[in-house]
């Protein structure tokens, strides 16, 4: 499981009606905990085939980002 492959399927109104804040690698679980959070919904999950790049390809995620995701989920998962 890694929500950072950014794949998400939302409707539409249910995405307009989250206040997002985040940008970089904090904003995938800014998402996942307000979206868990939105009554009536259910989040699923799929299979997908993903093949992430390298850093001589241009990989852009560090440590730090990690510990920005972390703190994200703490802060956006109470």
């Amino acid at each position: 499981t890694d929500m950072e492959t950014c794949y998400k399927l939302i409707r539409t109104d249910i995405a307009k009606s989250l206040k997002l804040k985040e940008k970089r690698f904090g904003f995938e679980p800014e998402v996942t905990a307000k979206l868990a959070r939105v009554p009536g919904i259910r989040i699923y999950e799929v299979g997908i085939s993903y093949y992430g790049r390298t850093y001589a390809e241009g990989k852009k995620i560090g440590w730090r980002d990690g510990f920005r995701a972390i703190w994200c989920i703490v802060k956006y998962g109470r």
